[in-house]
Order: C-alpha cells, then structure tokens, then sequence
C-alpha cells in the first residue's frame, strides 16, 4: 500500500493543489484528484480556519472522499466546525472566525450544501486510521501505542489535542507533555496539529505539520518510502506560531 500523508492545511487551498500535483496526483475534468501508480493521499486533520480558502478545502477533500480517493482524519479545528454546523455553542475565534466569514459571504443555498458536506465528512471519518499495509497510524495529535484500537473519551481528546496538561504555557498556549519522546511502537504513529519548522522524527514517529498557514511548508510524509514532499506557504510567516523542542 502506497500512501502519502498530508499535514494540516488550514484553508491553504493553493499549496494544497501545489502539493499534490508535485506528488503526480492529476485532477479530472472534475477536479478529483487521483495518482497514475494508485497512491492514496491521506488528510490528517484540520482542513479549515486560519486560511483563506477553507471551504474549497472542504469541497475537495469531500469529493476525493466520495470517490474513494482519499481518506482523512479529523482535527481539533474540525470537531469545532463541525460542533458549529450542528449550532452547538463554540468560540468563534482561535481561527474559526475566518472559515465563518467565508461561509457569510457566500448565499444561504452554498452554505447549507458546505454543512451538509463537511458534516457527513466528519461523521463518516474514523477518529484516527489503522493502515496495517502501510504499518502505520495516522492520528491528528497523535497517539499512544495502548490507545490503539480503543476510542472513549480520554483517547479522543488525546487524538484531537494531544497530551495535555489541562494548563497553558508562557504563551498562553496549551501546554502538552512530548508523548512521542516516550513511544517505543513499531508502527509509524503520523501526527501533525503542532507547527514545527521541519518534519520532527521521534522513534517510529513523525510530525509533518510544517506550519503552512503560519508561512512555513505543506508537507506530505510518504510510505513505504519513508520520505518527505514539500511546498512553500503562500502565507505570511510568523516565526512565534512554531514550536521547539528540547
């Protein structure tokens, strides 16, 4: 099984196209993006917010998904769109604030076809994805190896955000213990969700959120052949979104 893992994009539509036609994806008359060898691409969360075209985001990775030529996982910034589209009471700030005003400044008739699509992505997408073939598992934040094959609760707030300590840092940013310091599984565990300046390889684990909404990269994590694909952010950078590690 042949895959390519795409970090998080964040409403950036255009290095989202860069980046999977450097990989050799072709689009069809309809826009469906597929690979000649038969390779997967797979989205590991947070589609929207922040960047400026989350809904073009949304409808291609839909159609791909209905299709059956993608697979995705959610985000935290997709459980919160999707919290907002069932009218649950969310902040809508922290990003999110951008996707709502795409949504206001398109008619009523688009906007419930984006709900009705972006809901029945979310609810059809599993919490993280086994690929036994590929010896791997994609999950937003990541995840711990006993957590494998569980849901409940505690692992899907650890899929969505990570290891958290429930307390923020100097930056008022939430704080997250480095769970991938401590990972000593045999399947490759392919996170993103915190931006760093360059794929982070800890073990048999890999963050490829490279920070493309912040001005960094979009970065795809292929496998078997264990390699990265880039592209450049169309953003401004902003050096103080990415985080360091010891």
């Amino acid at each position: 099984m042949k895959v390519d893992v795409l970090g998080d994009i964040h409403g950036c539509y255009e290095e989202l196209l860069a980046l999977l036609k450097k990989l050799g994806y072709e689009a069809n008359d309809r826009g469906i993006f597929a690979h000649p060898e038969g390779r997967i691409p797979v989205f590991v969360g947070d589609l929207t917010d922040r960047g400026p075209q989350s809904l073009n985001v949304v409808k291609l990775v839909y159609n791909m998904i209905k299709q059956d030529k993608a697979r995705y996982v959610p985000g935290n910034h997709c459980n919160k769109l999707y919290r907002y589209f069932l009218g649950n009471n969310v902040q809508i700030k922290h990003g999110l604030e951008t996707t709502v005003a795409e949504l206001e400044s398109i008619s009523k008739q688009e906007q419930e076809g984006i709900k009705q699509q972006f809901i029945e992505l979310y609810e059809d997408a599993p919490l993280y994805l086994i690929l036994d073939k590929a010896n791997a598992v994609v999950a937003h934040a990541g995840i711990k190896e006993e957590m494998i094959g569980k849901t409940g609760k505690r692992v899907k707030t650890f899929v969505l955000y990570g290891d958290i300590t429930g307390k923020t840092d100097e930056k008022g940013m939430p704080e997250r213990r480095d769970w991938a310091k401590h990972y000593t599984g045999k399947r490759w565990i392919i996170y993103g969700h915190t931006p760093v300046a360059k794929p982070r390889i800890i073990g048999k684990t890999v963050n490829i959120d490279t920070g493309c909404v912040f001005g960094g990269l979009l970065t795809a994590f292929r496998l078997p052949e264990e390699t990265f694909v880039s592209v450049p952010s169309l953003q401004p950078f902003n050096e103080e979104k990415f985080r360091t590690f010891d």
